[in-house]
């Protein structure tokens, strides 16, 4: 696994109470999730997808107001269903990282439902593959 760049090249808002403005040569995007709400399955799957997205080519930064709960939240869902670690291990990991944090309430089983969204997706997709339409 190569070295991710060094310079912040994607950023990655997700309080809803903030805007984002452009700054030049970096890419954002804002996923709106509402402070110590519960984890949100569709959000957190958006978010997650965008961190997979751009996460080969930049340095990605997740971000809320105070970087404890909800991007700590997203950054987790993103271990757990692209790099395939176990809640467990990515919340020791996170403990140990980021003492204080405070994931979203719910996250273990929004991350579940993340999963199965994602693979669900995959297999709809390797079926569309072995099956074309026909054009007729």
């Amino acid at each position: 696994m190569r070295e991710p760049p060094v310079k912040i090249g994607a950023l990655l808002l997700v309080a809803a109470e903030y805007t984002l403005e452009s700054y030049g040569g970096l890419v954002s995007g804002r996923i709106p999730f509402s402070e110590y709400a519960e984890a949100e399955p569709l959000l957190l799957d958006r978010a997650v997808s965008w961190v997979e997205q751009h996460i080969s080519d930049h340095r990605v930064m997740v971000c809320c107001r105070a970087g404890m709960g909800r991007s700590v939240s997203v950054v987790m869902a993103y271990l757990c269903c692209v790099q395939g670690m176990t809640y467990a291990e990515v919340l020791k990991l996170v403990m140990r990282r980021r003492p204080g944090a405070m994931p979203l309430p719910m996250l273990e089983e929004a991350i579940t439902q993340v999963c199965f969204l994602r693979e669900a997706r995959a297999k709809d997709k390797k079926n569309l593959a072995s099956h074309p339409t026909s054009g007729a």
